[in-house]
């Protein structure tokens, strides 16, 4: 059986409040759950103490018996000093979109032909002294 630490939903819409569980990976994310390990209340600030509580011995415990965190709960554990940080590597995360890079082509377009215009007049006055 294998064993996930995750977030389980719950609270109203628009209202997230997660509860930090040990599950079965079979399970579906609201569902029956192993056991209870945190909560984890995002609209809280993001310094208050309130906003992420985690039972570290259970957590120990579950990643001794080979438990997997999912992405969201291991930043968590390193932000707590569980878990060594892992290199997270995004590499289209941050490059602009295909509209965004059209959008910017013309834009530099448009700049070097006022630029040119600009330079136009300067050069025929010049020409004429």
């Amino acid at each position: 059986m294998a064993i996930k630490i995750r977030l389980a939903r719950g609270g109203s819409k628009k209202r997230p409040f997660y509860r930090v569980v040990a599950a079965d990976s079979r399970m579906p994310r609201d569902g029956r759950y192993i056991e209870r390990l945190g909560t984890y209340n995002p609209l809280l600030p993001k310094d208050s103490e309130e906003r992420i509580k985690l039972d570290m011995e259970r957590v120990q415990y579950w990643l001794g018996e080979g438990a997997q965190p999912t992405d969201r709960v291991s930043r968590f554990l390193e932000a707590a000093g569980v878990l060594d940080k892992k290199e997270r590597a995004n590499l289209k995360k941050g490059k602009p979109g295909a509209k965004a890079v059209e959008r910017a082509e013309e834009k530099a377009a448009k700049a070097a032909e006022a630029a040119e215009a600009a330079e136009a007049p300067a050069e025929e006055a010049a020409a004429e002294e």
